[in-house]
C-alpha cells in the first residue's frame, strides 16, 4: 500500500520513502542573480501553477532493523506544512516507531515538526542526530544577538528542538552516522548543513537537504541562491560542485524541496544541468 501512495526507492537493505509535509510559500524576490519576472516565467514553464510554492519533503528510511526519519518538516509553523504525521500514519508508521531522526539542518521547515502544539516531542523514542556545527551555531548567544527580527524565530525553533530532545541528542562531524548511512558536508545554507548518502554496489542515493528551494530554477542556474542561505556565495559553490558529482555518478537525489516526485536524477547539458524526476 505504501508504494502505491508514496514515492520510494530501494538502496541495498534500505527502503527510502518520500513523505510530504505540505507546502510553504516564498517570494521569488528572495532569489539572487535572477530577475523575479524571469524566475516566475521559468516556474510557469515548468508547470508550477503557483510559482512561489515550495514543497516540503521528509524521508522515511527503513532497513537493518531501523526506522529512521530524515528531517521532520515544519509542523504547521507559520502555517507551513504540518502534514507529516498524517502521511506517516497513511504509510503505516506511528511516531513512536521512529528510532532515529537525521537532521539536515535546523531551519523551521525541517525542525518545526519535531515538536507538537504543546512543545512535546512528536517522536518520543527517537535519537536526534545533528551536525556539531549546526548545534553550536543556533545555541550561540552572539549569533542570536546579531540576528534580524525575522531570523530570531529560527533560533527559537532550533533551540526548542535541541532542548526537547536533549537527552537523546547526538552530534557528528563527518563519516558514518548510522551503519550504512554517511554524512556529506554541504556548507553554505547553514553552518552544519549536511546531506546523507546511502550506497549499495553501483547504486547510490543522496538526500541533499536544501541544495535547492526552487529546483526548476536553481538546477539550470546553480548561481541562483536564496535569502535563506547563510552564505549565498558558498551555497552556490556547493551547489555547482554537487551537481557535477551527482550528474557524473548518476546518483539518485532526494531533496526536501524537490517536489512531490521526491526523487530525481541530474543530467549534464552543454552549458548547465537539468533535472529528471525518478520514477
Amino acid at each position: 500500500m505504501t508504494d502505491l501512495i508514496f514515492p520510494g526507492q530501494q538502496v541495498g537493505e534500505f527502503s527510502v520513502t518520500a513523505i510530504s509535509d505540505g507546502y510553504l510559500s516564498a517570494s521569488l524576490e528572495l532569489l539572487s542573480n535572477i530577475d523575479p519576472a524571469d524566475a516566475c516565467r521559468r516556474q510557469k514553464a515548468a508547470g508550477q501553477r503557483d510559482p512561489t510554492a515550495i514543497h516540503i519533503n521528509c524521508y522515511l528510511v527503513r532497513g537493518r532493523g531501523r526506522t529512521i526519519l530524515i528531517d521532520a518538516g515544519a509542523g504547521g509553523y507559520k502555517q507551513w506544512g504540518g502534514d507529516l504525521r498524517t502521511n506517516l500514519a497513511l504509510a503505516g508508521v506511528h511516531p513512536v516507531e521512529i528510532d532515529t531522526i537525521l537532521l539536515t539542518h535546523a531551519h523551521p521547515d525541517h525542525a518545526g515538526g519535531l515538536m507538537d502544539e504543546h512543545g512535546a516531542a512528536v517522536f518520543p523514542n527517537a535519537e536526534l542526530v545533528v551536525h556539531r556545527r549546526e548545534i553550536g551555531f543556533w545555541e550561540d548567544e552572539d549569533n542570536l544577538c546579531r540576528a534580524s527580527e525575522r531570523a530570531r524565530g529560527n533560533f527559537q525553533i532550533a533551540r526548542q528542538a535541541f532542548d526537547t530532545y536533549r537527552a537523546r541528542l547526538r552530534s557528528f562531524d563527518s563519516g558514518e552516522v548510522i551503519p550504512g548511512i554517511h554524512a556529506v558536508p554541504l556548507p553554505g545554507h547553514t553552518a552544519g548543513h549536511s546531506g546523507f548518502r546511502l550506497d549499495s554496489g553501483k547504486h547510490g542515493l543522496l538526500v541533499w537537504g536544501d541544495i535547492v528551494h526552487f529546483p526548476r530554477i536553481q538546477i539550470a542556474r546553480p548561481d541562483v541562491s536564496i535569502a535563506f542561505d547563510q552564505d549565498m556565495l558558498l551555497s552556490a559553490t556547493t551547489r555547482s560542485r554537487l551537481l557535477d558529482i551527482v550528474s557524473a555518478e548518476q546518483l539518485i537525489i532526494a531533496g526536501m524541496h524537490l517536489g512531490k516526485a521526491g526523487f530525481a536524477r541530474i543530467g549534464r547539458t552543454a552549458e548547465s544541468y537539468e533535472i529528471f524526476d525518478e520514477p
